[in-house]
């Protein structure tokens, strides 16, 4: 029952942090394109780590990174103004490189240039 808790607080955590990073104003995070990956809340709710990533890169998400750890206090702040937990956590902001992997992945896909019909025509002759 507890886990079940868990689980759903930390859905409403990376909801709100999303609807949050979108207002913070510290140029470092407004202008870059970044989404958050996964959140992972400890059991006892006293520690929240966030993973990030940028679509220009893992540079540009270590830049946003420093400018959401100045601004970690308000986010904070607004988090608990937003959910009510007795005791809001603190955030750890991890940068990953997901967002770049995952499009790197599908421009290999797409250059491949693979014809559905040459294959139906290979297995048909076998």
């Amino acid at each position: 029952m507890a886990n079940h808790k868990i689980g759903r607080t930390t859905e409403d955590i990376k909801r709100e942090l999303t609807a949050i990073m979108r207002q913070v104003k510290d140029p470092r995070v407004a202008d870059a394109f970044i989404s958050i990956i996964r959140v992972e809340v400890t059991n006892d709710l006293s520690y929240c780590n966030v993973y990030i990533s940028a679509m220009e890169g893992l540079e540009r998400a270590k830049l946003a990174l420093k400018g959401l750890k100045s601004a970690s206090g308000y986010i904070r702040r607004e988090l608990g103004n937003r959910l009510k937990l007795r005791h809001v956590p603190e955030l750890i902001f991890h940068a990953t490189d997901s967002i770049e992997y995952s499009a790197n992945i599908s421009r290999i896909l797409n250059s491949l240039d693979i014809k559905e019909d040459d294959e139906d025509e290979n297995l048909s002759d076998d």
